[in-house]
């Protein structure tokens, strides 16, 4: 695999054998990457069936750096061994110099608790597939970071896949499940979805299943499964959001739901792509887009939707007033992603409280919105 799975193939390496550190920090908002690494140490660390005793959820913006090392000072009496996931790490480099913070952080690692796991998620922090064409903004905060955790933590780069990283996972994917996906095929989705992974792994597993028998996916298979069907339902439901259609809104939501297997994988996945259809806008309305020809200048190759896509998604995004009403748009969809990470009783209900939100103006909900949520996506 490439450059962008080289990160992450070395940390799931140290996992399967033993050889962890007692704290990584997870830099970049490659979600694909993240989850891969999430699940792996959930799969390996945490027996689900003291899972609740064994995992901890947290963000820096509702704990402070002392509570999180704290509770990882201290044995369960439950669980042999605990995993933290930390996020909200861009708020130790905030609002001053953070002194103290940082000497409990080293004298923490000085003397790590064994039976534990701290793992740092940095995804304020965006890593492009060609590491050299990096931010100046975030080449600051990664030095920052690999400066003062660099010497406790291990460094876990989720930089974005380019199209020739997607085209070897589909690849490596179907030879392992047994399924010869044609070259024109699997070009044509690394091609369409943007090398998005976690659109292309998501796609990726239907177009297995429906191959069956034959074992084989064909371009027509892609062109049908793919474009004519999800990602259209995914433009239709952010149009009746835009234009604030509270009833047809959740009518696409049903259909999309029901269109897949419901699950938590299922249900983070359509946030995700929640997240990353606003992000678009809110640069279409930034830098005041307003004709297809120009959205491929303003929009980065890995951040572009599909040409079919690219009018609708100009005419939604010039609806809202202002890029404070999609940032708005933002925190409320991260505050459902901590929500369905949580295990709600029911992840159906929070993304329909989540389309109530996002269909409500700004001013209805201007009260719930007095609380940072820290996490950026």
């Amino acid at each position: 695999m490439g450059a962008g799975f080289a990160a992450t193939d070395r940390f799931l390496a140290e996992l399967r054998e033993n050889r962890l550190r007692p704290g990584y920090v997870l830099l970049g908002d490659e979600l694909f990457l993240y989850e891969r690494c999430r699940r792996a140490v959930i799969d390996t660390l945490v027996p689900q069936s003291i899972k609740e005793f064994c995992l901890s959820d947290l963000d820096l913006a509702e704990a402070t750096i002392f509570e999180v090392l704290d509770r990882a000072r201290t044995p369960s009496l439950m669980a042999p061994f605990q995993v933290f996931f930390v996020r909200g790490l861009k708020a130790l480099y905030t609002r001053g110099a953070k002194k103290e913070e940082f000497d409990a952080i080293e004298e923490y690692f000085r003397s790590p608790n064994p039976q534990a796991l701290i793992l740092f998620i940095a995804d304020h922090i965006r890593i492009p597939s060609d590491p050299r064409r990096m931010d100046l903004e975030d080449k600051n905060r990664y030095e920052r970071i690999r400066e003062t955790l660099g010497d406790w933590c291990g460094m876990v780069e989720l930089a974005r896949v380019d199209e020739a990283d997607a085209l070897r996972w589909i690849t490596s994917e179907s030879e392992h499940a047994g399924i010869r996906f044609d070259t024109d095929a699997a070009r044509e989705l690394a091609d369409a979805l943007g090398a998005d992974m976690m659109l292309i792994a998501s796609e990726w597993n239907k177009l297995v299943l429906y191959a069956g028998e034959k074992k084989q996916v064909t371009l027509g298979d892609v062109e049908t499964m793919v474009l004519a069907a999800k990602q259209r339902s995914l433009y239709e439901l952010t149009d009746a959001i835009s234009a604030k259609d509270t009833a047809r809104a959740l009518k696409l939501l049903q259909g999309l739901l029901n269109a897949s297997d419901g699950g938590e994988d299922s249900a983070i996945g359509h946030l995700y792509m929640l997240a990353r259809t606003f992000r678009q806008m809110l640069v279409i309305l930034e830098k005041n887009v307003r004709d297809s020809r120009a959205i491929w200048q303003a929009l980065w190759q890995g951040f572009r939707m599909p040409p079919f896509a690219a009018d609708d998604l100009i005419r939604q995004a010039r609806r809202y007033k202002s890029g404070r009403e999609i940032t708005r748009a933002l925190r409320l969809i991260a505050r459902a992603d901590l929500e369905l990470r949580s295990q709600p009783p029911d992840k159906r209900l929070v993304l329909e409280k989540l389309v109530f939100d996002l269909t409500r103006e700004p001013k209805a909900v201007l009260g719930e919105m007095s609380v940072q949520y820290a996490m950026e996506l």
